[in-house]
């Protein structure tokens, strides 16, 4: 849960990073940009800036930006019905972005919250810069960083229903709830 202006004050700062990168973007969109802390109440550790430039029955294309060293936890996309789950690709465009997905013998990241671990269990690190980007497959368990100075990828993915993505900590809720001042 984040008060009013939290939110508003996050949807600035990724408007201001968004308008830093050039990204053509109209003030209408800057307005929609979601705010996501997960249900956790502390954004600025585990939270991201979401912004859908555009989402059909089969693709879709977001902004996400990464304030300096914020999370966006622990996740995958899993199957619905016949469905085998989002397909996601993620490019970097901005800044600095740390993708850690399973895969490898890495131990755990220290880039990960100490204090939870147990929840970050994919460790292959990816450093998304500029023109770099990984393919996420349906049901692969992955997380990002902001680096230093934040970061914003591109997310293209088939049909979204991020309301059913899975998280690994227990304590996260999807929806954001904003609370007036």
């Amino acid at each position: 849960m984040i008060t009013r202006k939290m939110e508003q004050r996050l949807r600035q700062e990724a408007a201001d990073v968004l308008r830093q990168t050039g990204f053509p973007l109209t003030a209408t969109e800057l307005e929609s940009i979601a705010v996501a802390d997960f249900g956790l109440s502390h954004p600025y550790e585990e939270g991201a800036q979401i912004l859908t430039l555009f989402a059909t029955d089969r693709i879709s294309a977001k902004l996400i930006v990464l304030l300096p060293n914020q999370i966006l936890p622990e996740h995958w996309h899993p199957p619905v019905g016949d469905d085998p789950g989002k397909e996601e690709t993620i490019r970097g465009y901005w800044g600095t972005t740390l993708c850690f997905t399973e895969g490898g013998d890495a131990p755990p990241s220290e880039e990960a919250p100490q204090d939870k671990a147990q929840y970050f269990t994919a460790t292959e690190r990816h450093t998304l810069e500029p023109a770099s980007q990984i393919l996420i497959p349906p049901g692969q368990k992955h997380w990002l960083k902001g680096g230093p100075h934040g970061g914003v990828v591109l997310s293209f993915s088939t049909c979204v229903r991020d309301i059913l993505d899975e998280f690994s900590d227990p304590a996260i809720v999807r929806t954001t709830q904003v609370i007036d001042d």
